[in-house]
């Protein structure tokens, strides 16, 4: 098989002419009329035993050619692409120009190539790192969640109930003297303040006493999801079974020696602002990757061709795919409960893609400007990692992960290290938080509710539906987590 030519015919996309010699197609013909004539019946010949020539004038002589070149593409391409030098990312075309016995083959095969890059100025970016610094404040709200983590609820007889308790409550509601869809439901467990049910609602329970049967009456608002319900005015007949209240445990040493390995408050306080100062490091620095991607990205000069974009949204669908059937769901199912199609996840995924295929390769190429490479020593040490990370032999973990993958990825870091040493950090500027007006505080509180309820959907649904709605929420929420990470 020979290369004749290679034909730069636009940016980033090459024509390679490539040739078989007759001897090579027939030897290809040959080997696809031993396997495929036993599959055919000549008249004259028992089945599978009729001569080529006979089956070539019978069928006519170009019977076999289209078997023959399929079982010669995969060697033609690749020995192609292989002395053309070109980094290939993709194929879009291959066709014949030339066939026969006597002739052999002649095709020409279309590549896309990854584009030529230039980026100056990585060296002295200007970044901005936000100050690491925790206050008493947050190391109290820490402790404040440890603390919820560890309550537990106690029933209350002693009182009626009161903002923050949980109410147990039968309730039926109506709207014009008739009950409407979702408006029941039996011993429903209710936190008293926490915006769960319409306005006017959990007030109106707040006061009564165990056992009390009561009404409250309420009004729908206008942007409610239900249109026959918007803006009507309902009552609710409430029967309260039971109040509990949420009962923390005392801020003491007996509490720190029940949730931590220490003795004292004060070493436990300690403890919670190191890690609190370790995760903001964290994250400062994490932003300060960030900050220097988005430069490299705007100082990358490349025309990246639509196919690289392309390929990258089909990996990224591809991994979110495989997270998915790790939590026992697949891509169709999570497709149905969002409402969306693979086009438009395929446009969603689009500007993130563009993103990384432009990190790439600004990432590449300084690697080879600066002679930045991985060792044979880092690589083991990787492969090491990954080991122990998913608790597999690390001979498996080789034969399942490619070196070149591994490599990659070390010298990636490597050059965003190269490029933080010699970036220029500053410390960023906090800005004080503007003082709203009473206005503009409003405006956000009625926002913020208007999207509790549209988010929250029909709230006065049986224990039943209202735990079904729940996992629809968490499966929806997995296309969320993937855009943060990414």
């Amino acid at each position: 098989m020979n290369l004749k030519s290679k034909n730069n015919v636009e940016t980033n996309k090459y024509e390679l002419v490539l040739e078989v010699s007759a001897e090579e197609f027939n030897e290809a013909i040959l080997k696809v009329y031993k396997k495929e004539v036993k599959k055919m019946n000549i008249p004259g010949f028992r089945k599978g035993k009729a001569p080529r020539a006979f089956v070539e004038k019978y069928y006519g002589e170009q019977v076999f050619f289209e078997a023959a070149v399929d079982s010669l593409y995969r060697t033609m391409v690749n020995e192609a692409i292989e002395k053309s030098e070109l980094k290939v990312i993709s194929m879009n075309d291959f066709k014949i120009d030339e066939i026969g016995k006597e002739t052999g083959v002649t095709a020409t095969l279309t590549v896309i190539t990854k584009p030529e890059v230039e980026i100056k100025g990585y060296k002295g970016l200007e970044v901005a790192k936000e100050p690491v610094v925790v206050t008493d404040g947050e190391v109290d709200t820490e402790i404040d969640r440890v603390r919820e983590r560890n309550s537990r609820m106690v029933p209350v007889e002693d009182r009626a109930a009161e903002n923050g308790d949980i109410v147990t409550i039968d309730f039926d509601g109506y709207v014009d003297e008739k009950q409407f869809d979702g408006g029941k439901a039996e011993r429903y467990d209710l936190t008293l303040g926490a915006n769960q049910f319409i306005p006017g609602f959990e007030e109106q329970v707040i006061g009564h006493s165990i056992g009390e049967e009561f009404d409250a009456n309420v009004t729908f608002p206008e942007e409610y999801h239900a249109d026959e319900l918007r803006g009507k005015d309902a009552v609710f007949k409430i029967k309260l079974h039971e109040i509990k209240k949420k009962e923390l445990p005392e801020l003491d040493d007996e509490f720190v020696k029940d949730v931590s390995e220490f003795d004292t408050l004060d070493e436990y306080k300690e403890d919670i602002k190191k890690g609190l100062l370790e995760k903001k490091e964290q994250s400062a620095n994490g932003d300060i990757e960030n900050q220097i991607v988005d430069k490299l990205c705007e100082q990358l000069e490349a025309e990246i061709p639509h196919e690289m974009v392309h390929n990258e949204v089909h990996d990224m669908m591809d991994q979110f795919s495989y997270r998915l059937q790790s939590q026992g769901l697949d891509l169709d199912t999570y497709l149905k409960y969002t409402n969306m199609t693979k086009d438009d996840m395929h446009e969603q995924y689009e500007g993130q893609a563009e993103r990384q295929v432009k990190i790439r390769l600004a990432l590449e190429k300084i690697a080879v400007t600066e002679e930045i490479t991985a060792t044979d020593e880092e690589l083991d040490a990787e492969y090491e990692k990954l080991a122990k990370a998913y608790e597999m032999p690390l001979d498996n973990v080789k034969n399942m992960v490619s070196s070149d993958m591994v490599s990659a990825d070390i010298v990636n870091q490597k050059v965003m290290d190269f490029i933080k040493d010699n970036a220029k950090i500053t410390e960023a500027v906090k800005e004080e938080p503007k003082e709203e007006s009473e206005e503009e505080s409003a405006k956000k509180t009625n926002a913020k509710k208007a999207e509790t309820e549209k988010n929250e959907g029909d709230t006065l649904k049986t224990k039943k539906k209202a735990s079904s709605a729940k996992k629809t929420v968490k499966i929806t929420q997995g296309q969320e987590e993937e855009k943060t990470e990414d």
